[in-house]
């Protein structure tokens, strides 16, 4: 059950908790194979770092998981969760038909649920999500420990698309 008073530790999937590297060569090529990226999704490795924060945050905060993976990707994604053994939270997904860049979305969401909950905590890989969110007053840690794809760093922002 929420508890309007816990506060909330929002975490990235995808370069945060969830190592993609096996999947990018599915964004180098032209076009982009998204349904073959997302499909791959369930294969991530976790990131041990991610994995460890969210833990240690779910003793006194409320974990939940923000994604820009599209929400027909929610069983995998949340099956995948529960798979590393992470802890149990919400998942806020972008609708299927929305390609605004990855730092609008989130930030967005971000806003909306600090409107009646204090936001202890906000870890994400994407640089730009993390200075648009940083910029608008929320702690931030930006998960650094993944290696940097520039084909989905090019996605998150320029096409919307995780």
């Amino acid at each position: 059950m929420t508890n309007n008073s816990t506060p909330l530790a929002v975490f990235d999937l995808d370069g945060t908790l969830a190592d993609t590297a096996h999947r990018q060569r599915f964004l180098e090529q032209k076009p982009r194979n998204w349904d073959a990226f997302f499909a791959a999704a369930p294969h991530d490795p976790p990131l041990a770092e991610g994995v460890a924060l969210a833990l240690e945050h779910a003793e006194e905060c409320e974990v939940l998981y923000l994604t820009g993976r599209p929400e027909r990707c929610r069983k995998d994604t949340v099956a995948w969760i529960a798979a590393q053994g992470l802890p149990e939270g919400r998942v806020r997904m972008r609708r299927n038909d929305d390609r605004r860049p990855a730092r609008r979305t989130k930030l967005q969401i971000l806003r909306e649920l600090a409107r009646d909950r204090e936001i202890r905590v906000f870890v994400d890989d994407d640089e730009l999500v993390c200075e648009d969110a940083a910029r608008a007053g929320f702690t931030v840690v930006r998960a650094r420990w993944a290696a940097a794809s520039a084909a989905l760093k090019e996605a998150q922002e320029r096409e919307g698309r995780t």
